[in-house]
């Protein structure tokens, strides 16, 4: 019962990591799309609004998935880090580069300069999640086995369910920034450019539904224990999942765009629990579950009773951070007016 608990935390850390960096993620690649230094400096200038105060409080998602895999099931943490070191160390060097290049462009002044670090910051965005997607389709599709570095550096990652994995999460991240976007948009009396990222929000949303459909014959080839899942026990998940990208789809044509922030997360949150429950009790799918995984009874009793210390002190702070942001530019545009 406690490896299940630790895992369920771990998984709830990596829900919120989707959520958050996956949107603040998305932004980047809106920044990338957005057109010329004129015709982009608008939404440019919405994204790095919008994602200024919150962009390195995302990560903290990122390092607490990883500390808990690392101390609960350090085994699978071994197997994973040593097959995947490819595509994890090309995912950090992005988020590093991608940070650097945010906070440069900020306080340059020349437009070149300006320009250099927009695309390291653009393109960053959009190879980060990449990666990390074709870890995740490494890890379900059963490529990386038990032992250090025991799995293929190279076919791990580079296979039809890992490449899925990649462009679904690109996709899923610019859809959760755009949607995010409207909102904060339409907040601030920006109509045009909440009428844009409607635009965007719903073109992202189809091709992401059109790609997971197509997905579907590539797990059946592919990956087919997660596939069998999928279609069985996680098959609720899934359903919820398709039933809440429909319902914001048609939340964002009506202009109900708060509502709409809801269905996208719930759209996301269950496809991911869906994942977790196709492959449970296996973390490493082929080899091993979570009880032969997972540390013994003093470490995991210790390690959530931390994480409990930690989330009195963590949840509250974010809580704060995101209301005072929210709050704050909604009084800006009231002083404005």
């Amino acid at each position: 019962m406690l490896a299940d608990a630790a895992l369920a935390v771990m998984w709830v850390g990596l829900t919120c990591y989707a959520l958050f960096g996956g949107a603040d993620f998305g932004a980047g690649v809106w920044d990338l799309l957005a057109g010329g230094a004129e015709r982009g400096r608008a939404r440019r200038a919405l994204i790095e609004h919008s994602i200024g105060p919150i962009w390195e409080a995302n990560h903290v998602w990122l390092i607490f998935v990883v500390v808990l895999l690392w101390s609960a099931f350090s085994p699978v943490f071994a197997a994973v880090m040593s097959t995947l070191y490819i595509p994890l160390t090309l995912a950090a060097l992005g988020i590093i580069a991608r940070g650097a290049a945010f906070a440069f462009r900020k306080a340059s002044t020349e437009l070149w300069q300006q320009r250099l670090f927009g695309a390291c910051f653009a393109v960053s965005s959009l190879l980060t999640p990449f990666f990390l997607g074709t870890v995740a389709g490494g890890v379900a599709s059963g490529r990386v086995p038990p032992g250090l570095a025991t799995g293929d550096v190279l076919t791990s990652w580079l296979n039809p369910t890992s490449l899925l994995g990649g462009v679904l999460a690109v996709l899923t991240c610019a859809h959760l920034a755009a949607v995010y976007l409207c909102a904060d948009a339409h907040r601030e009396g920006r109509r045009e450019l909440a009428e844009a990222f409607t635009r965007d929000a719903v073109i992202s949303g189809l091709v992401a539904g059109a790609v997971a459909l197509a997905g579907i014959a590539v797990l059946h080839a592919d990956a087919s224990e997660l596939f069998h899942g999928l279609t069985h026990r996680a098959l609720p998940l899934v359903v919820v999942s398709a039933v809440a990208g429909v319902t914001g789809l048609v939340l964002l044509a009506r202009h109900r765009f708060v509502a709409a922030r809801a269905a996208a997360a719930v759209a996301v949150a269950a496809i991911l629990w869906a994942w977790g429950a196709a492959q449970y009790p296996a973390l490493l799918v082929g080899s091993t579950t979570v009880s032969q995984a997972a540390a013994n009874t003093s470490v995991l009793s210790a390690v959530l009773w931390v994480l409990g210390v930690g989330a009195l002190l963590l949840v509250p702070s974010l809580w704060l951070l995101y209301a005072t942001f929210q709050r704050g530019t909604s009084d800006e545009h009231s002083a404005s007016h």
